[in-house]
C-alpha cells in the first residue's frame, strides 16, 4: 500500500514529508522546479501580473502547503539574485547623481515611515497576534527576512513565527503590488522578465562584463558584509559599469525569467511541511499587518511626491515592503526609476539591521 503525502505530525518544526524518506534531494528539487515553470506558463498563458515569479511561487506554496515532496534549489539563489542584481544595475544612468539632493529629502521621509511601521506593526503582533514583544518586535521590524530571523533567534524569539511573519509579508506585498499596478493602474506588470530582453542580446565582451559584474559583485559584497550581498554586489558593479557607459547590455530575458522561476520556487517551497491551518492563522496575521504597512506606505509616498514631485508608483515601490530583489523586479517591469526604489531598499535594510539589536535590548527576554 503505498504511502501518503501528508504533513508530518510528529516533528512540525522539521517541516518535513513522510514520503521524503524515499525521495532524494534531487529528485524532490527537480520537483519543485517543474512545478514551479509549470506555475509560470500557466500565470503567462492567462496573463497574469508578474507571471514567471508569482506564478511559480504560488503553484510551489500549494503543493508544500498540501504536503507534496518538493524542494527549492536554495544553494542556487545567490547565482539567481546575482543575475537578477546586475539587471537591475544596468537601469542605472549618470541621472542618478544628478538626483541626489532629491533623495535626500524622500530618505527622511522614509526613516519617518520606518518609525511609523515599527510604533504600529509591533504592537500589533503583541495584542493580536499575542507574540511575546520579542517574538513580535522580529515579526514587525520592516527589516530583510534573513537579517530578522539571525538577529531575533539570538534574542530568543520564537524564529518559526519571525519566518512565517516575513515570508508572508514578502508574498503578500509581492501579489497586492502586481495586483494593484497592472488591474488597478494599468501597467503592462507581466513583462518584467523580458524588459531585459527590449535590448539586443549582449556580444561576447558584454556577456563576459557582466559574468565578471555577477561574480566578482558577489565576491565583494560578501568581503565587505553588504546585506544581501550576493544581490547588492553585482547591483552596484553593473551599476558602475553602466553609469560609466562601458555598456548597455543587460541579461538576457529568457535568463532573467528562468531567474524569476527559481526564486519563485525557492519562495514557495519556504511554506514546505507546514500545516494548512498555521498557514491560514499566520497569513490573517500578516496580512492586517501588511495591509497597516502599505497605508503607511501610501501615506509617505504621498508626502514624497508633495514635497519631491516623485511619482507616486515609485514611492511605493521604494516604501514597499516587498523585498528588495521583488520590488526592484516589478519596478523594472512599469519602467519606474529602479535606482530610486532600490537605494530606499537599502536604506530600510541598513537602518534596522542597525537599530533592531539596539531597540531589542530593551524588550528584556523573549520566553
Amino acid at each position: 500500500m503505498s504511502t501518503p503525502l501528508r504533513p508530518s505530525r510528529t516533528r512540525p518544526d522539521r517541516a518535513c514529508l513522510t514520503l521524503d524518506g524515499t525521495l532524494p534531494p534531487l529528485a524532490r528539487i527537480a520537483a519543485g522546479l517543474a512545478l514551479g515553470s509549470l506555475g509560470g506558463l500557466a500565470f503567462y498563458a492567462l496573463s497574469l501580473p508578474l507571471p514567471w515569479m508569482l506564478g511559480a511561487l504560488f503553484v510551489t506554496m500549494v503543493a508544500s502547503v498540501a504536503g507534496w515532496p518538493v524542494l527549492g534549489p536554495a544553494r542556487l539563489r545567490p547565482a539567481i539574485v546575482a543575475v537578477i542584481g546586475v539587471l537591475l544595475g544596468s537601469r542605472f544612468t549618470s541621472d542618478v547623481v544628478q538626483q541626489a539632493g532629491e533623495a535626500v529629502i524622500t530618505l527622511s521621509i522614509l526613516l519617518v515611515y520606518l518609525a511609523a511601521v515599527a510604533a504600529l506593526v509591533v504592537p500589533y503582533y503583541r495584542l493580536v497576534g499575542r507574540q511575546d514583544w520579542t517574538t513580535a518586535y522580529f515579526a514587525g521590524m520592516p527589516g530583510g527576512l534573513s537579517e530578522m530571523v539571525e538577529l531575533g533567534e539570538a534574542r530568543g524569539a520564537d524564529v518559526s513565527a519571525v519566518v512565517l511573519a516575513h515570508s508572508l509579508r514578502i508574498v503578500l506585498t509581492i501579489g497586492v503590488m502586481a495586483v494593484l499596478f497592472r488591474l488597478v493602474l494599468g501597467y503592462d506588470v507581466g513583462g518584467a522578465g523580458s524588459a531585459a530582453g527590449a535590448k539586443a542580446m549582449p556580444g561576447l565582451a558584454d556577456a563576459a562584463l557582466m559574468a565578471v559584474c555577477a561574480i566578482l559583485g558577489a565576491a565583494l559584497g560578501l568581503r565587505l558584509r553588504l546585506p544581501a550581498p550576493s544581490f547588492l554586489g553585482p547591483l552596484i558593479l553593473s551599476a558602475g559599469v553602466h553609469m560609466a557607459g562601458i555598456t548597455e547590455s543587460a541579461p538576457p530575458g529568457l535568463l532573467v525569467n528562468l531567474a524569476q522561476v527559481v526564486l519563485g520556487t525557492i519562495l514557495g517551497c519556504r511554506f514546505r511541511g507546514i500545516s494548512p491551518t498555521l498557514v491560514l492563522r499566520a497569513g490573517l496575521l500578516s496580512l492586517g499587518a501588511t495591509i497597516l504597512t502599505l497605508c503607511l506606505a501610501l501615506a509617505a509616498a504621498l508626502a514624497m511626491r508633495a514635497v519631491t514631485g516623485v511619482g507616486l508608483d515609485q514611492g511605493i515601490l521604494a516604501l514597499a515592503p516587498g523585498g528588495l530583489t521583488e520590488m526592484g523586479l516589478i519596478a523594472l517591469a512599469i519602467h519606474a526609476d529602479v535606482a530610486f526604489v532600490a537605494l530606499h531598499h537599502v536604506v530600510r535594510i541598513l537602518v534596522i539591521i542597525v537599530v533592531a539589536p539596539i531597540l531589542s535590548r530593551r524588550l528584556g527576554p523573549g520566553k
